[in-house]
C-alpha cells in the first residue's frame, strides 16, 4: 500500500510497529497509544485486517470496549436497532457504575450530567425521534439551500479579513476563517447573540480538552449563559430556533422539558461548528499537500461537491463514534458481541476499507460518481445519521470555492509534518494552520 499523506504532528509515517502489529483479537488496544493518535489510519487498518472485533480502552485501563472497523460491520452497528446509545435501554443493565467512570475522567460534577450524557446524541427510539423533530426542519435540504446566499456572505466577509492579515506572513487559518464560518451560521440559526460567540469557542475548546477540569467549569458556564438567553429570548422572542424551541417548551412541557431545551442549545451549537471547522481545516491542508488534486479543483469548480466528500472520508474529523450498547447478544463479523457490551464504530476504519474503496489512501476529488452520492460514512449512518450534514457539506463547498478563488498562490506556511494536532483519541483535529496567502 502507498503511504497517505496525512500531515502528522512528526515525522515518518510509521511503518512499522504500533497497534495491531503482533497482539490478538483479544488482546486490548490503548486508544491513547501515541502511535495510533499519530497515524490512526494506518493504525486503524492494522486493527481491521486482524479481526472483525478488537479490543480497546482508553488510557490502557477500565471496562474494554470493542472496536468496529470493517466497512460492513460499522454500518450494521449504526444502523442496527440493537446496539442503542443510552446504556439505560439495554434490558437488566445497571448504568450506574457507567455514568460514574464517565463523569470521573471528564472531571464532571454529577449535577450536569444530564447536559453531557442525555443529549440527543444519547437518546433512542420514540425520546431520540421527538428531540431530532424539534430541530430537523432547519436542517432539511431545501432550509440548507435557503441559507446559501447568507453563507456565502459571511464567507467573502471573513475572507476579505483574511486577506488583510496576510500582508503580514503567516495566517492562522483555524482561528480566523475555519472556525468563524461555522460558529457564525450555527448560532444565527439558533440565535446566539453576536458578542457570545467568540467565548462558545473557548468553551468549544475547553471541552475537549484532557486537562482535569477543564470540561466542567465550560460546561458549567455554558449551561447558565443558556438559562440566561432563554430568559432573555422569552421576554423578546426573535425569529431563530430558540424561540421555537421555547414556544414548544412553553406551550407543551411533555414535549420538551427544561433541561432537554439548554442540552439541544448546547449540542447543536458545539455539534454545528466544530466538526465543520476542522473539515475545512483538514481538507485544505489535504489539498495543499496534495497539488495534483489541488490543481483538478481549480481547473473544474464544479467537483467541488465531490471533493467535499472525498475530503469527508479520507480525512474527515470523526474518525470514531459514541460508544453503542448492545441491548441483546449480537453476531459482527461472526463473532459475537455480549449484551451489555459496549461497541465503537470506527469511522475511519470503514473510509479505508479496501473491500469497498478502490486504493483507499489516495485521495482521489474525482472518486464519487456525483455530488449527491455519499457512500463514506464520514457523517454516521441510520437513525443518527448527522442532522447538519447538509449544511456541513454546504459550508465546506463554499468555503473551499472561496479560498481557491481568492488565494491561488496560498501554501502551508510550515511543513506538513509540522502541522499541529490536537491528541484526541477518535478525531483528527488541526490545533493551527498556518498559512501564506
Amino acid at each position: 500500500m502507498g503511504t497517505p499523506a496525512h500531515p502528522r504532528t512528526s515525522g515518518g509515517p510509521g511503518t512499522s510497529g504500533g497497534p495491531g502489529t503482533s497482539a490478538g483479537a483479544g488482546d486490548a488496544v490503548d486508544l491513547m497509544d501515541f502511535e495510533l493518535m499519530r497515524d490512526p489510519f494506518r493504525g486503524y487498518a492494522r486493527l481491521r485486517e486482524r479481526a472483525p472485533l478488537v479490543r480497546g480502552t482508553f488510557f490502557g485501563r477500565g471496562t474494554p470496549i470493542w472496536l468496529v472497523t470493517r466497512y460492513a460491520d460499522v454500518k450494521t452497528v449504526l444502523g442496527d436497532p440493537r446496539f442503542v446509545n443510552d446504556p439505560a435501554n439495554v434490558p437488566g443493565m445497571d448504568v450506574g457504575d457507567i455514568r460514574e467512570r464517565e463523569l470521573a475522567a471528564r472531571g464532571i460534577p454529577e449535577e450536569y450530567a444530564p447536559y453531557i450524557l442525555d443529549s440527543v446524541l444519547d437518546a433512542d427510539g420514540a425520546d431520540h425521534l421527538r428531540l431530532r423533530r424539534l430541530v430537523s426542519r432547519t436542517f432539511t435540504a431545501r432550509r440548507v439551500l435557503e441559507l446559501r446566499p447568507r453563507v456565502q456572505e459571511i464567507t467573502e466577509c471573513l475572507l476579505d479579513r483574511l486577506e488583510g492579515l496576510g500582508r503580514h506572513g503567516a495566517v492562522d487559518l483555524m482561528e480566523h476563517f475555519a472556525y468563524p464560518l461555522p460558529i457564525t451560521v450555527i448560532c444565527e440559526l439558533v440565535g446566539i447573540p453576536e458578542q457570545d460567540r467568540s467565548q462558545w469557542r473557548e468553551w468549544g475548546k475547553a471541552l475537549v480538552t484532557l486537562e482535569a477540569g477543564g470540561m466542567a467549569g465550560a460546561l458549567r458556564d455554558m449551561v447558565e449563559h443558556i438559562h440566561a438567553l432563554i430568559e432573555r429570548r422569552r421576554a423578546a422572542p426573535t425569529a431563530d430556533l430558540l424561540t421555537a424551541l421555547i414556544r414548544t417548551h412553553d406551550e407543551d412541557g411533555d414535549r420538551l422539558g427544561d433541561t432537554e431545551m439548554v442540552t439541544l442549545v448546547l449540542t447543536l451549537v458545539l455539534a454545528g461548528h466544530e466538526t465543520t471547522a476542522h473539515l475545512i481545516g483538514n481538507g485544505v491542508a489535504a489539498l495543499l499537500t496534495h497539488p495534483e488534486q489541488l490543481a483538478l479543483l481549480r481547473g473544474d469548480p464544479g467537483l467541488t461537491p465531490r471533493a467535499v466528500h472525498e475530503l469527508m472520508r479520507w480525512c474527515g474529523p470523526v474518525q470514531g463514534t459514541r460508544l453503542r450498547y448492545a441491548a441483546e447478544d449480537v453476531e459482527i463479523g461472526g463473532m459475537p458481541v455480549r449484551k451489555g457490551e459496549a461497541v465503537m464504530a470506527v469511522l475511519v476504519g470503514g473510509n479505508y476499507d479496501p473491500r469497498v474503496f478502490d486504493d483507499p489512501e489516495r485521495l482521489d476529488v474525482t472518486r464519487e460518481p456525483d455530488g449527491r452520492r455519499e457512500t463514506h460514512v464520514g457523517f454516521g449512518h441510520g437513525l443518527h445519521y448527522c442532522l447538519g450534514a447538509a449544511l456541513a457539506r454546504q459550508e465546506a463547498e463554499v468555503a473551499f470555492a472561496g479560498l481557491l478563488r481568492r488565494f491561488p498562490g496560498m501554501a502551508l506556511a510550515v511543513a506538513p509534518e509540522d502541522l499541529e494536532r490536537q491528541p484526541m483519541p477518535g478525531s483528527w483535529r488541526l490545533a493551527r494552520l498556518p498559512l501564506h496567502l
